[in-house]
């Protein structure tokens, strides 16, 4: 491919620096080969295309860490009224508005299978780059556990071949169901130490696993391939068991007490927050009266607590990564969650690096993605407005008017913004 000149822009490279003004990148394809001011650039004796960046603001592409592409909010009464294979069509969309909003990776946190991230990485269906977890792990009476009060199961993802089903008790039988996940192609294993807002039997502060089974998973998963465990944990006691016993990242992190902060700073484990989720369930809720009472109820009562252990979270120093939930609000929506952040004491360019760099070291993939460095993919977005002066311009996606993924743009409203 061509070389060509992304120009016209002032670059915030996602390291946590200054802002570059009168800056661009030189492009070899899908890779970044250098960065900085335009007029220090070395250029090769070859044909370059420019790119006009519009005077915009350029990014990595930002990384959700924590979706469910496959659905889109939690509404029972649809999800018992949709055809299964239905999901799969819907999908297209959430991931063409997840591009579009500029974020060009996620790690889905249940829900999408091998053939969903096969079908995005050949180029069958466009959608950002996808690690997948396939299900997540659960208790029997757990946050994973579709069991009602009826007697009736409210599935949220069916089991079916190459997904199965996460249910499992007892050391033996979640070393098994690990095994199970990592055959049909998990990238990371996803489990529930804790139950949640969404779950119709349990609380946020109930503990889920024993150490004994959280060893097991965690074991089970770095002896097969290396890979990383997340933890669906809201509670302090099932942050702190999850954290003894060695996974890579807490997902929400609701209930975070002193002890909790401190281990994970001891084991340098990372936070994905996930604020705009309990924040959707009541927006949601009151615009369209679908959520579940049992949910609204939860998430009234968790909202404030859990900004507040974020706050104490970052101010000790714990790694925070950008995380959404989305699929339980709009696809598309998720840059919601920067405002969120900062709102707990993050300032801008903190924000923007939690959502580029942090959350590529949370996937594993910081060597090519999550930055603006040479020998990088080109992962960029470029927003019209500035987003160090309000970091909340990057909630509305009419104002990314530029999203490129592996050197290919994949949206481009220049000529809008001109």
């Amino acid at each position: 491919m061509p070389y060509s000149l992304l120009c016209n822009g002032t670059v915030i490279d996602g390291t946590g620096g200054k802002p570059m003004k009168n800056a661009g990148l030189l492009l070899d394809g899908r890779y970044i080969r250098t960065v900085g001011p335009v007029d220090s650039l070395t250029l090769p004796n070859t044909a370059i295309q420019e790119i006009d960046a519009a005077g915009g603001y350029i990014m990595p592409g930002f990384i959700d860490a924590h979706v469910h592409i496959m659905v889109e909010s939690f509404n029972p009464q649809r999800m018992m009224n949709t055809p299964f294979s239905l999901n799969f069509y819907t999908a297209l969309g959430n991931m063409r508005r997840t591009l579009e909003a500029g974020i060009t990776s996620v790690r889905d946190a249940g829900g999408a299978d091998l053939g969903v991230k096969q079908a995005v990485d050949s180029g069958l269906i466009e959608g950002p780059r996808l690690q997948i977890s396939i299900t997540m792990l659960s208790t029997t009476g757990g946050h994973g556990d579709p069991w009602m009060p009826s007697g009736m199961e409210l599935t949220l993802f069916p089991a079916y071949p190459g997904h199965p089903d996460g249910l499992c008790d007892g050391a033996d039988a979640v070393r098994k169901k690990t095994r199970e996940v990592l055959r049909a192609g998990a990238d990371v294993v996803k489990i529930a130490s804790t139950g949640g807002v969404l779950s119709a039997t349990d609380h946020p502060e109930y503990v889920q696993f024993s150490p004994e089974e959280l060893a097991a998973i965690v074991q089970e998963a770095a002896f097969r391939r290396g890979t990383k465990v997340m933890a669906h944990a809201q509670g302090a006691e099932g942050v702190k068991n999850a954290v003894r016993a060695g996974v890579h990242s807490i997902e929400h992190g609701i209930y975070l007490d002193d002890e909790a902060i401190e281990l994970m700073l001891e084991h340098g484990t990372y936070l994905v927050p996930t604020l705009l989720a309990p924040t959707s369930v009541l927006q949601i809720a009151e615009a369209t009266g679908t959520m579940p009472d049992y949910g609204v109820r939860k998430a009234k009562e968790v909202i404030d607590i859990h900004r507040e252990s974020v706050r104490r979270a970052y101010k000790a120093g714990v790694k925070i990564a950008m995380g959404t939930d989305a699929g339980v609000m709009p696809h598309g929506t998720n840059l919601g969650e920067l405002g969120l952040l900062s709102g707990v004491g993050l300032s801008p360019l903190k924000v923007i690096s939690a959502a580029t760099k942090i959350s590529a070291e949370v996937l594993g993939w910081s060597d090519w993605v999550g930055t603006l460095e040479p020998n990088k993919i080109a992962d960029i977005v470029v927003s019209k407005a500035d987003p160090l002066s309000d970091i909340h311009v990057l909630e509305n996606p009419d104002n990314i008017i530029l999203v490129m993924r592996d050197g290919v743009i994949i949206k481009d409203l220049r000529n809008k913004a001109a």
